[in-house]
């Protein structure tokens, strides 16, 4: 209350108010009767008064009186947009936030400062009320561009915030009120990837979750190598399930924390998710049990755990059968269901289905240990970290990109099956010996689509028109590939029937193909093929996808327009009058349009199109009769997007009267042009409107139709695309067996290896390419001799010795042709190569370090059935200590592991220590020398000790000064001397062919 109170105390003790009309009784005496004072008097005007007994007056102090109303001033705000952005900012801290706006990804406040400049993108400013905001953007068309910087090369995670439109009931109708609630539908990140361009089409991408039973080590890194450690690490069980969301493959595996990396580093993810609770440890430490592969780690909260894997049902395409649910360990249970959980937090509202979990075990694959896959350079080069030059490179003549997975996968997991790896064999051999079958087969397959990257796209509702196209292009040449493999094996069994008549042949064993046959099942997927190819037009998708293109063309023009010409600090080009141009269609280039589905692909869009033929008859018959009447042939009946559906005249015909014309009204006129509305044509304009939507709805039904047939055959069709990839892979290795003269290994179950002719198959390739010869060498290694020990000069061939005989044994297992002559190999269930180690000086490590820690896990690990190669190990230390360690290596592989092992090394001592070795064969290489002082390598393996490097040549061919090259020649011979002076003592154990290396490196 504004007005002042004054109170006073009268003579007749009576209390007023002082207001503009007078005394007044104050307010908070205005009672009815029923009020606490006697004897009120009430009386209106200014001479009213009232008369109370000062003892019935309230006591005490007065309530307040109400606050004055203030007009209020809104806060200030920023635009809805922002607001909007700003608050998924929040909630997805860890993310960076592109926000949709139009046709234009964005994002503002701190994040543009932080990442703009990351990615190239320009930094503008927003004025709002409350300052300038900066922002930054790209065209929507860029998205995947963008996402590849931010997620594959910055390791981010990208959180995208769609426009949604708001419906009408929850849109206010103040003016100017959003349109559009824009939220986070969904989150990328690098291991959640599902049909981004920019993935690798060649290599799966595969997101991995580990969980550990028990609490994390708390040792340090020198500590950790102790007993204790190592038993801990070998007892605590350790789940993992990893699975790529492109193809839909889903497996697990239980393991312990000692294969951890080796595990890790065949998987290959692109990220690896934890429980929440192990983000204490540190990255150092994760990393560190890892294996140090420098993975993308990101930890992640469940909300729902699983107790049992029927639980993982709603995200898999068919559930786990019962008898095979108890066959999942709890660690494998935690680890599937912390990788859904992170799966459906990023995906948020998208439904994804997988297929059911295979497990994996130790027992049925070889296990390939990281230090293995790096230093056989079965993925990438060792020294390069590049794909060419792998062995995977030397191997893969696949024509399909999911046949390309498959034989990645097979080449890190080769078989322990004798079963199955002489089936793959078989359809190899089968494609070897029939050359035009394999031609057939080939040639078929390269005209399929990637098949379970496309069925992933529907499982979650994605797939188009191009998708649904190319799926059944790929289902037709199933069915071809499945009449010509009936046909093959028809013809084949008659042909040797026919030649059993003159000799006494053994029909030969199809079952592997018949196998083939009976597991493609085309009986649903071949209809889906005939309902998608009758109901969709492929010349007007053609159509589509060029006009789509010259949109896009156009608007990146007009984007690089606008960015020079604020680089040059010249006003923008006015581009919204120029795009509205393109929205106006005539009635000479009909409608705009583009439909994708044929007429005839339901009874309702037959009819719809006839209806909109007709209303485009009356349009063209209304065009006709308007120029007859106005005298106009330019007269022309169009639509705008500003203006809607009007009538144009141009030239001199736009001189004429409208005032003929019943319900024209002119709307702008120049001295060359007139337009005018029309009410026939809008209300015929309208009418065409309600047909084309009716066609649109139409065509969107028999889409989604489409689409249901196609989710509703998923698992036949993941089938039938699984015995795809297995014919790619056997035609690839049969290419390569015809032209690089492979042969096809003999797989037995004992612990031997009998190669004839053995050759390495990246540098038998690299020579053959260069019009050279590679050098055969046989192994006969793990009868009455376990281990080779390999002595001969430097780059005579021992490192390519030793990983050309594992590389051998891993391509056989995974059931290829192997490059020899001759091959027999009993299966191995352990690969372990100690070869070209490098310091690691992060973790404080030195080369004779990480030497020693591979080593160790050689010793820890390899069993009877095994297979080792170590080269030179005890390099880097003194002589003395090298061959202490050597010895000890070799006495422990050849009394405690048992393990067929190949062991180079420069060490000559070893050979005369290990004589007593009953399962232990030296042989050598050499180097043969011709009379005039040339010299060249002998790469031929023979039996015995080569007790000369020839260290001196090997520094020479590398261009050592002469001068250097003289010093350390005169030093060579003066300790050759003191060798023989000193024969007989300690240090007859340590030949001047150690020193050689040692004092060329030196003396350069």
């Amino acid at each position: 209350m504004s007005r002042k109170s004054i109170l006073s105390s009268v003579g007749c003790s009576t209390l007023l108010c002082r207001s503009s009309t007078g005394l007044q009784p104050c307010r908070a005496l205005r009672k009815p009767a029923t009020s606490v004072f006697c004897s009120p008097t009430w009386c209106r005007g200014a001479k009213t008064k009232t008369v109370v007994k000062a003892s019935s007056l309230p006591q005490g102090v007065l309530a307040p009186l109400p606050r004055d109303e203030i007009d209020t001033v809104p806060a200030k705000a920023y635009p809805t947009v922002l607001q909007q952005h700003l608050n998924n900012v929040r909630k997805f801290n860890d993310c960076v936030v592109l926000t949709r706006v139009g046709d234009f990804y964005e994002m503002y406040f701190d994040q543009v400062k932080q990442y703009a400049p990351l990615v190239n993108l320009k930094v503008a400013k927003r004025a709002t009320v409350l300052g300038d905001v900066p922002m930054a953007g790209f065209q929507h068309t860029q998205l995947d561009r963008y996402l590849k910087m931010f997620v594959q090369d910055l390791g981010k995670q990208v959180a995208i915030s769609e426009q949604v439109r708001l419906p009408d009931s929850e849109r206010s109708s103040k003016a100017g009120a959003p349109m559009y609630d824009r939220k986070v539908t969904r989150v990328v990140t690098a291991g959640t990837l599902i049909d981004e361009s920019f993935m690798d089409p060649y290599e799966n991408n595969y997101l991995l979750a580990v969980h550990l039973e028990g609490a994390l080590p708390a040792h340090s890194a020198h500590d950790g190598r102790s007993e204790a450690y190592e038993r801990y690490k070998r007892t605590t069980k350790v789940g993992l399930s990893w699975v790529d969301l492109s193809s839909g493959d889903f497996y697990t595996q239980s393991s312990d924390l000692a294969s951890l990396p080796s595990l890790a580093a065949r998987v290959g993810p692109r990220e690896v998710v934890l429980d929440s609770t192990m983000e204490s440890a540190g990255q150092a430490q994760l990393q560190k049990l890892l294996g140090e592969g420098g993975y993308s780690l990101h930890y992640h909260q469940t909300t729902q755990t699983a107790s049992s894997v029927a639980e993982w049902t709603p995200m898999l395409e068919r559930a786990v059968p019962d008898k095979d649910q108890d066959n999942f360990t709890a660690p494998e249970i935690a680890a599937g269901s912390l990788v859904l959980d992170y799966i459906r937090n990023k995906l948020i509202d998208q439904q994804i289905q997988l297929q059911p979990p295979v497990r994996r075990s130790d027992d049925e694959y070889m296990s390939i240990d990281k230090q293995s896959l790096r230093g056989l350079e079965i993925r990438s080069t060792l020294r390069d970290g590049t794909f060419q030059g792998s062995v995977l490179h030397a191997v893969r003549h696949t024509v399909t990109k999911s046949g390309a997975r498959l034989l990645s996968q097979r080449l890190v997991s080769p078989s322990m099956s004798l079963s199955v790896i002489n089936n793959r064999l078989d359809l190899v051999q089968e494609m070897v010996g029939q050359d035009a079958f394999c031609e057939d087969v080939v040639a078929l397959l390269r005209r399929t689509s990637d098949t379970l990257r496309l069925l992933q796209r529907f499982s979650i509702g994605k797939g188009d028109a191009d998708d649904l196209l190319s799926l059944a292009k790929t289902v037709d040449v199933m069915g071809r590939l499945s009449e010509v493999l009936h046909d093959h094996i028809v013809a084949h069994q008659d042909g040797v029937v026919e030649q059993e008549e003159d000799v006494d042949l053994e029909p030969p064993e199809l079952g592997f193909l018949w196998d083939i046959l009976g597991r493609l099942d085309l009986q649903g997927p071949a209809r889906v093929s005939k309902s998608i190819q009758h109901a969709i037009d492929e010349d007007g998708l053609d159509r589509r996808h060029v006009a789509e293109a010259e949109d896009q063309a156009e608007a990146e023009e007009m984007t690089d327009e606008v960015v020079s010409a604020d680089t040059a600090g010249e006003k923008g080009p006015r581009l919204a009058k120029r795009a509205s141009k393109t929205k106006v269609t005539t009635a000479e280039s009909g409608p705009e349009e583009i439909w994708v589905m044929r007429r005839n692909a339901s009874p309702t869009l037959e009819r719809a199109h006839a209806d909109l033929e007709k209303l485009l008859d009356l349009k063209r018959e209304l065009a006709r009769r308007l120029r007859e009447q106005l005298k106009a042939e330019s007269l022309m009946l169009k639509w705008g997007a500003q203006l809607g559906h009007y009538c144009h005249i141009k030239g001199r015909d736009a001189q004429g009267i409208l005032s003929a014309l019943e319900g024209a009204r002119s709307i702008g006129s120049t001295k060359s042009t007139r337009t005018f509305y029309l009410a026939d044509w809008t209300h015929l304009g309208v009418r065409i409107d309600d047909s084309k939507l009716r066609i649109r709805t139409e065509e969107e039904r028999v889409f989604g139709k489409l689409r249901g047939q196609v989710v509703e055959n998923l698992m036949k069709l993941r089938r039938n695309a699984a015995v795809l990839d297995e014919l790619d892979v056997a035609c690839s290795s049969a290419t390569i067996a015809k032209e690089r003269n492979l042969v096809r290994p003999i797989l037995s179950e004992d612990t031997s290896h009998r190669i004839v002719g053995g050759r390495h198959p990246t540098v038998d390739a690299g020579l053959k390419a260069q019009g050279r010869v590679f050098t055969a060498n046989d192994c006969a290694v793990g009868d009455q001799e376990k281990i080779y020990l390999i002595t001969g000069p430097n780059m005579a061939g021992k490192s390519t010795y030793l990983r050309q005989n594992a590389l051998i044994t891993i391509l056989a297992q995974t059931g290829c042709f192997v490059p020899a002559d001759y091959a027999v190999i009993g299966l191995v269930d352990k690969i372990f190569s100690r070869v070209g180690s490098a310091d690691n000086l992060y973790q404080d490590q030195s080369t004779f370090m990480v030497e020693m820690l591979e080593a160790a896990e050689i010793l820890k690990q390899a069993t009877p059935r095994s297979f080792v190669i170590m080269d030179e190990v005890g390099r880097g230390t003194t002589p003395e200590d090298g061959v202490a360690v050597g010895y000890a290596c070799l006495h422990h592989l050849h009394h405690i592991n048992k393990s067929r092992t190949l062991f180079a090394t420069h060490f000559h001592a070893l050979a005369d220590m290990t004589r007593d070795f009953d399962a232990l064969a030296c042989y050598c290489t050499d180097v043969a020398e011709a009379g005039d002082g040339s010299w060249a390598y002998v790469h031929k393996l023979r039996r015995g000790v080569n007790r000369e490097s020839h260290a001196l040549k090997v520094a020479r061919l590398a261009g050592l000064p002469e001068s250097a090259m003289a010093v350390a020649a005169e030093v060579l011979a003066d300790l050759q001397k003191e060798r023989r002076r000193s024969a007989g003592h300690h240090s007859a154990s340590l030949t001047a062919l150690e020193y050689g290396p040692v004092l060329a490196v030196a003396a350069g």
